[in-house]
């Protein structure tokens, strides 16, 4: 059975929607087959040419009921739902199916309130940091800033994702086959981070194919439960 990861949180433009295909790339690289799904319905489907993972339309109830059944009946797969912004109901429904949540949020005060309400009111789910600083005299401020506001969480609270504007080249509608090394190395580091927390070993899978077009003998198996899947996103 598949397990399923909620991207949630209250505070809008955190980078939910970077960290969900972040995410998936990630997996992909290390050999793990996932579906990134779309939740906001104020964002448009991707297409999945390119990526090493599928995309799923579940911006309706009856689209995202159908979409989790078809992925949790699919075996070793991951499901990474984007929740969107400012939706608290919708955050709820997402934490009740959700084997592991996640938390982003930037370095700021409002983003660090926002989460600290977050992490009260969704006790299983981890804090991520995104879009961190990277030039060090501002690195070491919102460090600190995360160590003062946020020490009573301080063991669910993953590993900063750094901000660069290489991951913008996941939000478009198609991204062709050059990723930029930093790039898949970034998402690479997130798929770790989640992998261990639902202790699913990791394997390295850099020449594995897309799952989006899986093709040949070898990859019979993963193309028998890509079809369907991709038939419950139609």
């Amino acid at each position: 059975m598949a397990d399923i990861i909620c991207i949630i949180g209250n505070k809008g433009g955190t980078g939910k929607t970077t960290l969900s295909h972040m995410l998936c790339q990630g997996m992909g690289l290390l050999g793990q087959r996932s579906v990134c799904v779309l939740t906001d319905t104020y964002r448009e489907p991707l297409s999945p040419e390119g990526r090493r993972y599928l995309v799923a339309d579940a911006r309706t109830r009856d689209a995202l009921c159908k979409v989790t059944e078809k992925i949790r009946s699919l075996d070793a797969w991951m499901g990474v739902i984007d929740g969107g912004g400012n939706r608290t109901e919708m955050d709820r429904k997402l934490y009740g199916l959700a084997d592991l949540v996640l938390l982003p949020f930037r370095d700021s005060h409002e983003d660090i309130r926002t989460l600290i309400r977050d992490l009260e009111l969704f006790p299983r789910a981890y804090a991520i940091p995104t879009q961190w600083p990277v030039i060090p005299w501002q690195r070491d401020a919102a460090d600190r800033s995360m160590e003062e506001l946020l020490a009573p969480y301080s063991d669910r609270i993953l590993m900063p994702v750094n901000a660069f504007n290489a991951t913008k080249i996941l939000l478009k509608r198609d991204i062709g086959n050059d990723i930029p090394p930093q790039l898949a190395e970034a998402c690479s580091n997130v798929a770790r981070q989640v992998l261990d927390l639902l202790q699913i070993p990791v394997q390295v899978a850099e020449q594995m194919p897309r799952v989006a077009r899986p093709v040949g003998p070898a990859n019979a198996s993963q193309a028998q439960q890509v079809r369907p899947l991709q038939a419950a996103m139609a």
